[in-house]
């Protein structure tokens, strides 16, 4: 048997633990989390792999029934995803004693795809092994799975049983990337990841998701090898404006302080960081906004 290389999509539902699993199985931290719902708008691919194969992991955001442009290209972009991969990972969480209309919603989108499906019940570790063997059950009911796995996204022994599940499902070919590679997204776009996952965290109620990142300048200084980053941080109300702002800047600053703490983890320099915030009214459905940050077609 020669070397084993190919595409594997994971999708599920707003929080049910996608990008907590990408995050585990690259043993880097990639995609932002957040407690919150809808946090992954990108499709956002990692690389993992050995001398016996490579995996090309796609994670996408939660499905979910848009409400404006930004949903409609999340959506889209969720979808889009399973054409053309050679194995799907399907995450449901294990409180859910059956499948709602969210799940039979993407269980429709599944059958239409015909790709393999790894079903995942995520979140094992928040209700009692008894109940686990009823969900399996109403699952098997509803589709030929190759393989359910009950997971814990938190635990370190859930990379080993879903990596051996999908090495399984790889096609023979060359690897698509170097063997070094990470991930396909340029540094610039893991910044703007970073500095939004600090606002879903500091951020309450519908203020987080109405924000969008833009980093417009990305230098290094060669005189004092400092890596410069300029950013904007979009919102909709001039309320909103405030909250992120903060008294005398100290919410600003905090998210500012937070976010370079990761970005020197991620580049192994000195970072200096400068956030502006401005007010785009309804910004989630302007087709140019969307642009500028990166939510094209």
């Amino acid at each position: 048997m020669g070397f084993k290389s190919g595409f594997v999509t994971i999708v599920g539902r707003p929080n049910t633990g996608k990008s907590t699993l990408l995050n585990l199985l690259t043993g880097e931290k990639i995609a932002i989390m957040s407690d919150k719902p809808q946090t992954t708008r990108h499709a956002i691919r990692t690389i993992v792999g050995n001398s016996q194969y490579q995996a090309v992991f796609i994670d996408t955001p939660g499905m979910h029934k848009p409400k404006n442009k930004l949903g409609s290209f999340m959506m889209d972009t969720a979808v889009a995803a399973l054409v053309d991969v050679d194995a799907v990972i399907w995450i449901v969480e294990a409180m859910d004693s059956k499948p709602g209309p969210g799940d039979l919603h993407i269980l429709e989108l599944l059958k239409k795809a015909a790709r393999p499906v790894i079903l995942l019940i995520n979140k094992i570790d928040r209700v009692p092994k008894e109940v686990l063997l009823p969900i399996i059950q109403n699952y098997s009911n509803l589709y030929e799975f190759v393989a359910i796995i009950p997971v814990s996204a938190l635990r370190q022994e859930t990379k080993s049983l879903v990596m051996h599940e999908v090495e399984l499902l790889l096609p023979e070919g060359e690897p698509y990337f170097p063997e070094d590679t990470l991930t396909d997204q340029p540094e610039k776009v893991i910044v703007q990841e970073m500095i939004r996952e600090k606002l879903l965290h500091l951020l309450s109620d519908e203020v987080p998701h109405g924000t969008g990142v833009e980093v417009f300048s990305y230098k290094k200084n060669p005189l004092t090898n400092i890596l410069e980053i300029d950013a904007n941080i979009f919102c909709e109300k001039d309320s909103h404006k405030g909250i992120i702002i903060g008294k005398g800047g100290a919410m600003l600053k905090k998210i500012g302080s937070l976010a370079r703490t990761d970005i020197e983890k991620m580049v192994d320099c000195k970072v200096y960081l400068q956030l502006w915030v401005k007010v785009r009214e309804d910004w989630r459905d302007n087709d140019l906004v969307l642009n500028e940050l990166g939510y094209k077609s």
